[in-house]
């Protein structure tokens, strides 16, 4: 197994010999997988290199203001009449994450895995794997620097919305001192900080909070007070004019309740599946959770899609959550 700086190494050299790039990231891509896209299309712009920057799923609508945002095409609306050989994954935990977007890659195409998540099975032609990181943005802010290139407010901004959002605003456990120490050299570059925050984690839309009233409404919990969890349906959304990003955040209020180990997030979809967000305050290995039902993530944060009824699937994940426990 290579070292970390190995890794760093072998895809700095990737970068440098070869061109004509695809970059993806995992389905409904969040804060970190955009910001990552953007952030590696910044770096092989500042290379000479061409990429091509797509994901399957509608970016969150207040990514928008990133560095070439509006040129990260969503596969569901338009793709490429062509394939590529040559594909940079970012922030996807397994190659499934790709979704829909693999069926741009070459039958020899190689793939340059760059990821933070503990269950990332490393399906790379090459891997810069760091299960340590906070967020897929901290790995590129060390790659980055290997370059003879020379940071601008933009990209900075990128790669501290990564580390901003997957941290919740550097709140969460994963906020270590070396992603202090990267945000503050971020804000030397020109991060505006407060006006980030503002944007990304307190600016809430009147859809957003009408589902958020909604889902809250729903809310149940375990006798022991231990396991909490609400519910969004296609009702909800369709009621309050929300769409899937509106749903950032509103697994942290069951998770939020005193006493409370594991807060959940059940998402019933009209195609009979249900996408369950799992939050953990510590005692909990959530992503092993979700790797039992097919899904994946983090130690404290982890997600995974059940086919079923939501009336059937809320039952048999807070039983296996009990058996955590």
């Amino acid at each position: 197994m290579q070292t970390y700086e190995q890794e760093l190494q072998q895809v700095r050299q990737y970068l440098l010999e070869h061109d004509d790039y695809l970059i993806v990231s995992h389905v409904q891509p969040d804060g970190d997988a955009v910001s990552s896209t953007l952030a590696v299309g910044w770096l092989l712009s500042r290379l000479g290199k061409k990429f091509t920057m797509i994901n399957e799923g509608i970016i969150p609508k207040r990514m928008k203001i990133l560095w070439h945002a509006e040129e990260l095409i969503n596969m569901s609306e338009t793709r490429p009449q062509r394939k590529f050989s040559k594909i940079i994954c970012v922030d996807c935990a397994d190659f499934d994450r790709v979704g829909r977007t693999r069926q741009l890659f070459s039958e020899d195409a190689m793939i340059v895995n760059i990821d933070h998540h503990p269950t990332n099975n490393r399906y790379g032609t090459v891997n810069l794997v760091l299960p340590e990181a906070a967020a897929t943005a901290e790995i590129l802010f060390d790659l980055i620097n290997l370059f003879d290139v020379e940071w601008d407010a933009e990209a900075a901004t990128a790669v501290y919305t990564g580390l901003l959002t997957d941290t919740g605003g550097f709140r969460y456990s994963n906020t270590s001192p070396k992603v202090m120490e990267i945000a503050s050299k971020l804000l030397s570059y020109g991060v505006n900080g407060p006006e980030l925050a503002e944007t990304f984690l307190e600016e809430m839309t009147l859809p957003q909070m009408k589902v958020l009233v909604q889902a809250l409404n729903t809310l149940e919990m375990t006798s022991d007070g231990k396991i909490a969890w609400v519910y969004v349906t296609p009702q909800h959304m369709l009621e309050s004019g929300a769409e899937n990003e509106d749903l950032e955040g509103i697994v942290n209020y069951p998770r939020n309740i005193q006493g409370v180990e594991v807060g959940i997030l059940f998402k019933s979809l009209n195609s009979g599946a249900v996408k369950v967000s799992l939050r953990s305050a510590g005692k909990v290995d959530v992503a092993n959770l979700a790797q039992a039902f097919g899904g994946g993530g983090h130690v404290r944060a982890a997600g995974c899609r059940i086919e079923g009824e939501l009336e059937a699937i809320i039952p048999q994940v807070i039983e296996r959550v009990k058996q955590a426990l």
